[in-house]
């Protein structure tokens, strides 16, 4: 027999699949707000595109909840009302081309303390001695988790590069979360993990292979949002689930940026400036572009959002595996980190080398 909760992914993945059909058939009517131009260092894409898929998915999201059984219901409302300031500050982005990055910044940060407010969860341990027992005071607790929740939620706008990219590391981050959940008995918030990543999925579709439609600001803010919450519920509601659990899941998006600001502060260039540097972005040049040069452009684009996106599958083992242990859980992230830093010095360098050697060559 079906669950409810299988009914309500089922039909929040369709409402998201719907929706994104609609405004790709609808550019007549928004177009002239909502079209991803072409111009720009970072852009890839070939015509104009819609960059509103986040609508799609805030939709799914909607639909889901509505149809979703109780216990359910009960935690993914706020979830949704928490993620209105990063999701409608993004897509005022997306629209208006005139919201600055660091208003953005500080409406997801916004959102986490939204989302302690309606919930009363916010992280009281990092599984860290000192570190835990600042954590106990209430402001700090908070301030720490806008302050995390802010940063997952921009470094999946980070990653935003390719189709597919960001929603199938979002996807398989909800996957991963909902098996961690289900391992230790949590099956409420397992089923809200799973709904959560359908949704993701019914925009994923449109999105990749054809490069039909676009996350946006706004989409990728909203899932950047929700991945990160539901790793502070996973953490909170479980004690036997280590804090670096979400580390581990989120550690492509995570260490992009963290190696995204060295790599600018080493190069003394501006840390919010643009630039074609990122892991994506050379994946494509390198790799992707000489493997398959004979294909076009568009599904060259969407075999790099691809091969990328995959890499947070080996997150999400490696998070199931050793999810009950902080050591091994920081040692994965540990390795993660360096095999992501190590295949970086590959693309730059064209040679292996140490990781840890390639990032001390930096600093001198």
């Amino acid at each position: 027999m079906t669950s409810p909760a299988s009914v309500a992914a089922t039909w929040g993945a369709a409402a998201s699949f719907i929706v994104c059909i609609v405004l790709v058939m609808t550019p007549h009517l928004h177009g002239k707000l909502s079209m991803d131009h072409t111009h720009g260092i970072q852009k890839f894409h070939i015509g104009q595109t819609p960059r509103i898929g986040g609508i799609a998915i805030f939709v799914g999201f909607m639909v889901a909840w509505g149809k979703a059984p109780s216990d359910v219901r009960a935690m993914l409302q706020p979830i949704l009302l928490a993620s209105l300031p990063a999701f409608l500050f993004g897509l005022g982005e997306d629209l208006l081309k005139r919201i600055s990055v660091l208003s953005r910044l500080l409406a997801t940060m916004a959102s986490g303390v939204l989302a302690w407010w309606l919930t009363d969860y916010s992280l009281s341990r990092l599984d860290i001695w000192g570190v835990d027992w600042a954590l106990k005071f209430t402001l700090v607790s908070v301030l720490f988790t806008a302050f995390a929740v802010g940063g997952v939620a921009n470094s999946v706008n980070i990653i935003d590069g390719f189709n597919g990219l960001a929603s199938l590391m979002s996807g398989l981050a909800f996957m991963g979360y909902a098996l961690v959940a289900w391992q230790v008995g949590d099956t409420t918030l397992a089923q809200v993990a799973l709904v959560l990543g359908c949704c993701v999925w019914g925009f994923f579709w449109v999105n990749w292979p054809l490069g039909k439609i676009f996350l946006g600001d706004g989409g990728s803010y909203l899932l950047g949002f929700a991945v990160a919450w539901v790793g502070v519920l996973l953490v909170e509601r479980n004690p036997t689930v280590s804090a670096f659990t979400a580390l581990v899941i989120c550690a492509h998006p995570v260490t992009e940026v963290l190696y995204s600001i060295y790599r600018r502060k080493v190069k003394k260039s501006h840390l919010g400036m643009p630039d074609r540097l990122h892991f994506h972005s050379l994946v494509k040049r390198r790799y992707v572009s000489r493997w398959f040069r004979v294909f076009p452009r568009m599904l060259r684009n969407s075999i790099t959002g691809a091969l990328v996106g995959m890499m947070t599958l080996t997150a999400v083992v490696l998070a199931n595996l050793t999810y009950h242990s902080t050591a091994w859980s920081v040692t994965a992230y540990v390795a993660l980190a360096l095999g992501y830093v190590a295949i970086y010095a590959r693309m730059v360098q064209h040679r292996w080398c140490s990781p840890i050697r390639f990032l001390l060559v930096k600093v001198r």
